[in-house]
């Protein structure tokens, strides 16, 4: 048996109370830090530390919860400190509950979820306050985190370890491509010229809650579909209005014309709509590989003749008429087929969230959750019906 186990035995064994997060801290608002000079004291907003002051708000051991933007990004400082009004700070009543157990258990929470506002992100105090809390001993609370702290430590190290190899391997990555989608003697053509193009121009139909998913400008990152970034479905009864134009097929790549322009993309799954600024490409020729092709216009050569060719400020945008003029170059299919298999190697080891070095992160990421999760729940004391935990 562990020692947390023991602790839970000894101190706990038929549940713990459950509390209002109101019954445990008192939620305070940040103040404007202009009026004090430069000193050693962190000032936190939404997105960390701002600057440094010489004066502190609190100075004990606290929770920091962002009011507005980012209200899923908590902070746990143990320091002199000061907050601007988007970041509340916790007075945390440490008689009854350890600071640090407050933070993870709330990180645990997601409170994202309790979002009050439809633009930016926002949290209310009210909101807050009636967030329900476990309350086990202060011997279990401390074992808790002294388990936490030391898992968190470690899967830091793991991770930082991971994204230096990701970082290393993505500096390959940009090397190879570069190198390998230089040619000096290869013929350039058109895209018109070896392409058959669809441009999804025209009104798209009513969005619904369900049905095709409609792949917009902002899924089409670089080199691949980002089915999270946004979700937006049309009716399928309105399908065939918006792909009249051409069906998509796996192998398509696809190209974005504004907001973003110039995001590559190929076509990995059939059941799916593409929307306006979307442009489609499939060879028309047997002698252009399409997996090359996406290569191709990822390449630099390319984004830099579209961006030259471009017209805007701040938003760049191209019109196809002058995108499918722009040209590159066809080596004999044997090359785009060597050029493709190492650069698909290099891209599923920094790219793919299934099998490479993110799918890795990430598993680091949800193991340390699923520890954190299972550590932060109890049964709840038997006139509390329900199961507490994160």
């Amino acid at each position: 048996m562990s020692k947390l186990e023991e602790l839970i035995a000894e101190l706990c064994p038929d549940g713990v109370e459950l509390k209002s997060l109101s019954q445990v801290l008192t939620i305070k608002n940040g103040k404007d830090y202009k009026g004090f000079d430069k000193g050693n004291i962190p000032v936190y907003g939404t997105g960390g530390i701002m600057t440094y002051i010489d004066h502190a708000a609190f100075e004990k051991p606290s929770v920091l919860i962002p009011r507005k933007g980012s209200i899923d990004k908590l902070y746990y400082v143990d320091v002199p400190f000061w907050t601007v009004d988007t970041i509340f700070y916790t007075d945390i009543n440490t008689d009854i509950i350890e600071p640090k157990f407050v933070f993870y258990y709330l990180q645990a929470q997601h409170l994202e979820r309790l979002n009050t506002a439809g633009g930016v992100p926002s949290l209310t105090q009210a909101v807050l306050n009636s967030v329900k809390i476990p309350l086990p001993p202060l011997p279990v609370q401390g074992e808790i985190v002294r388990i936490l702290d030391n898992f968190t430590e470690l899967t830091a190290e793991l991770t930082a370890e991971l994204t230096a190899e990701l970082t290393a391997r993505k500096k390959q990555y940009e090397y190879y491509s570069k190198e390998l989608l230089s040619f000096r003697d290869a013929q350039y053509y058109a895209l018109a010229d070896l392409c058959d193009i669809v441009d999804y121009r025209g009104k798209t139909p009513k969005k619904v809650e369900n049905g095709v998913f409609l792949v917009t400008a902002k899924n089409i990152r670089k080199g691949y579909i980002d089915y999270e970034k946004s979700k937006e479905y049309i009716a399928p009864e309105d399908y065939e209005i918006v792909m009249r134009r051409g069906y998509p097929q796996q192998g398509d790549v696809l190209i974005t014309t504004e907001a973003p322009c110039g995001n590559i993309a190929q076509i990995d799954n059939e059941d799916i709509a593409l929307a306006q600024r979307v442009i489609k490409y499939r060879p028309k020729t047997d002698a252009l590989n399409s997996t090359f092709l996406k290569y191709i216009l990822l390449g630099n050569e390319f984004q830099d003749k579209l961006l030259a060719t471009a017209t805007g400020g701040t938003v760049k945008g191209i019109k196809g008429s002058k995108l499918h003029k722009l040209t590159i170059p066809v080596p004999p299919l044997e090359v785009q087929a060597r050029i493709v298999a190492i650069l698909d190697r290099f891209d599923t080891l920094c790219n793919d969230l299934t099998s490479g070095l993110p799918a890795e992160i990430e598993a680091r990421r949800q193991q340390y959750e699923y520890y954190r999760d299972q550590l932060l729940t109890f049964p709840v004391r038997a006139d509390v019906e329900t199961e507490v935990g994160a």
